[in-house]
């Protein structure tokens, strides 16, 4: 089957479309996601084509939202929430970490969770707090928990099938900034990687960037753009659990590492990355791990997005540094 050109926004369409065809326990749940198809368009149509009992259009209450599908998983149904910015999910917070993320080990492992959360992630789109942020690690650091992030509307498509196949309660980033980006998508599973696997998105021979999400895009333009240094780029696309092995093959062939996240730096995921290369590869790093991100502020008003977030610039520079070591 040959590939078709899509934007993000709507291979995550496609694909939660082909997972309630293929199943009809699969349901979406959310504020919005019926009638008006999502404050991003990514379920438009879908309550047309399957029906207000299958997409369910749910009351402003995050919290509810959760707690319903987490009983609604153990009938044996796979809800997908859609949280509609990634700021709105603190008050589903209790139910995540708390509940979902717990059950599976509470129950000894006789009791699944199917259940996915789709968070759209990151700013760039001149939005505020609240509707700009990048709390990914909270739910890293939250044990049971899978997290995930795409970048691209190919992973956007097999992704989000794969994470609702998936047994175990799945926090699922996506970076609304790119909602729009278009490439080719291949509608073949069997050609996908698994979704818990990094991948190489740019080969390179001088140093490592690190990158998922929103900065995925941002680093490929770095490495296009430096004429000096053979940039290696990795889209981590599994941030819980790591693909280690993919990580620190790179890291210690080319033996530079930068990490990019629009995440705060401080206490941001990238330093549970840092402290793992520099653990594992610290005889092959020929510099210390840089890290490139936001700043340990709330996010600013849209006026100021572009100094806040980080950028082509921002992750040439934190190459250059690697090289002055």
């Amino acid at each position: 089957m040959s590939a078709e050109t899509l934007t993000l926004s709507r291979a995550m369409n496609e694909g939660l479309r082909k997972a309630m065809e293929n199943d009809p326990k699969v349901l979406i749940m959310g504020e919005d996601v019926g009638r008006l198809g999502g404050v991003f368009r990514v379920t438009d149509g879908l309550q047309k084509d399957f029906g207000e009992a299958r997409v369910i259009d749910t009351p402003l209450a995050e919290s509810g939202i959760v707690g319903t599908a987490i009983g609604l998983a153990l009938r044996g149904y796979r809800p997908v929430c859609e949280i509609q910015f990634d700021g709105f999910v603190f008050p589903a917070f209790n139910q995540i970490t708390s509940q979902l993320a717990k059950m599976r080990m509470r129950s000894l492992g006789t009791l699944e969770l199917p259940v996915v959360i789709r968070i759209p992630f990151g700013g760039g789109i001149g939005a505020v707090e609240h509707h700009s942020e990048s709390p990914e690690a909270y739910f890293t650091h939250t044990g049971g928990l899978r997290v995930v992030a795409c970048s691209n509307p190919a992973d956007a498509y097999t992704m989000i099938q794969q994470a609702i196949e998936c047994p175990d309660p799945v926090i699922f980033f996506e970076p609304k900034r790119r909602y729009w980006d278009k490439a080719p998508v291949d509608r073949d599973l069997a050609n996908a990687a698994p979704f818990d696997k990094a991948v190489v998105a740019r080969p390179g021979e001088d140093v490592t960037v690190l990158a998922y999400g929103p900065m995925v895009k941002t680093s490929l333009e770095a490495a296009q753009a430096d004429e000096g240094h053979s940039i290696e780029v990795i889209d981590i696309r599994s941030l819980n659990p790591l693909d280690e092995e993919t990580v620190l093959a790179s890291v210690r062939r080319t033996g530079r590492c930068v990490v990019v996240h629009e995440a705060p730096v401080f206490s941001g995921y990238g330093g549970e990355l840092a402290a793992r290369i520099t653990e594992k590869c610290f005889y092959h790093l020929e510099a210390p791990v840089l890290r490139v991100g936001g700043f340990s502020t709330p996010y600013p008003p849209s006026r100021l997005e572009d100094h806040y977030l980080p950028d082509l610039d921002r992750v040439l520079d934190a190459v250059d540094r690697t090289f002055a070591w």
